[in-house]
């Protein structure tokens, strides 16, 4: 039987409608004992400059893949950043999280001479800083649900880590986190309808959370005007190529150890295959590539909210302008901060743990700096 732990989360509701999520009653509150994980990229902005933004989000997405694998198929909630993630999960897998972090923190300084920094902090002391963590569940498929969090806990705990509270120290050398199922080999989405537009959104200390829903609620009425609410991941999945953009970050993040070179070889041989099976659609065992393709889009995860509303849309120039304004006009109220960043294409980063069921989980952000540099706009 699960214990009360195990099921808060999975006993929440699955809400299908994002619009939904801009109010706040569907939100519940994560148990005080529960421990919030928080982890980014030193200087994500430089990286990014330096044309590394593709393994800016690999690294991000590591710490969610990193952590499925050590909670053994239970369920807790997470939510991806685009430089970074955050979590939540019950007392008695702190240990286990505190072993993930630091193993990630070991490696991708190790694999990628990028320095991650990580945190871990208690739901009770982010009450009794006056903040709160809360949760919700978005279902945009029938395969993956999201968590949504709302709050101000998690801005909180960020901003504690970036301060060098709470860090989790790096593992020894050598130390590698179970990434099994991660992988970054579908090729960008180029814009369809205009630009692709990373947009993010976080409430000031003065807004309300009515405030902040009613514009939250705004914003997404206007952009589910666009065709596909905004998706930026074609219906029938993103584009592929062979050799794969990222087959280079796929080795580093595979490898476990084993030499680079003869494992690149080994990923252009099963990334041909792969290939092949996607262009000719034949089935091979339980395999079927229009179907994956389908719930690849299905299962993207391009809207959360996380103490904000943070998008990555496929954007007409009426439709952005409407939204600016919007965001410009709530900004001068002193209600908001926001940022956005625009690019030509979308990039997609996926935690695969098998490819015939549908559960799939794809982290969608713009491919020249997105959620990231949308960030560091708002403090410009």
């Amino acid at each position: 039987m699960k214990d009360l732990h195990s099921a808060f989360y999975e006993n929440l509701p699955l809400l299908r409608d994002f619009t939904r999520l801009a109010d706040p009653a569907k939100f519940s509150p994560v148990p005080d004992d529960w421990f919030l994980g928080v982890a980014d990229i030193v200087d994500s902005t430089g990286e990014i400059a330096r044309g590394r933004y593709k393994t800016v989000n690999t690294v991000g997405a590591a710490v969610i893949s990193a952590m499925i694998n050590a909670m053994d198929g239970k369920l807790f909630p997470y939510v991806f950043g685009g430089d970074g993630a955050a979590f939540a999960i019950p007392p008695g897998e702190v240990e286990a999280a505190r072993d993930t972090l630091s193993a990630l923190r070991r490696w991708a300084e190790e694999e990628f001479s990028m320095p991650l920094r990580a945190a871990l902090v208690s739901v009770a002391e982010i009450r009794k800083a006056g903040r709160d963590l809360r949760v919700a569940r978005f279902a945009p498929s029938s395969g993956v649900d999201y968590a949504m969090f709302s709050g101000g806990g998690l801005a909180w705990a960020e901003a504690e880590m970036k301060a060098c509270r709470h860090m989790i120290a790096p593992a020894e050398p050598g130390a590698q986190p179970n990434l099994t199922g991660l992988s970054c080999r579908w090729s960008n989405s180029p814009a369809r309808h205009g630009q692709i537009v990373s947009l993010v959104i976080e409430p000031t200390a003065s807004a309300t959370e009515r405030d902040f829903a009613d514009l939250a609620q705004s914003v997404l009425s206007a952009s589910e005007e666009l065709e596909r609410a905004g998706h930026p991941v074609p219906e029938n999945g993103p584009p592929m190529r062979w050799p794969p953009p990222g087959l280079d970050i796929d080795a580093h993040v595979s490898r476990n150890g084993r030499n680079l070179i003869l494992h690149k070889l080994v990923l252009l041989v099963q990334n041909l295959l792969i290939a092949i099976l996607f262009k000719t659609g034949k089935k091979l065992g339980q395999f079927e590539p229009e179907h994956y393709r389908i719930m690849v889009s299905s299962n993207a995860d391009f809207r959360k909210f996380d103490d904000g509303l943070k998008m990555t849309l496929d954007c007409d120039t009426a439709t952005l302008r409407q939204i600016e304004q919007m965001l410009e006009e709530a900004c001068g109220r002193g209600k908001i901060r926001y940022g956005l960043h625009v690019q030509d294409e979308a990039m997609m980063t996926c935690f695969v743990p098998s490819a015939t069921r549908d559960d799939h989980v794809h982290f969608v952000d713009g491919a020249s700096g997105g959620y990231a540099q949308a960030a560091a706009a708002m403090y410009r």
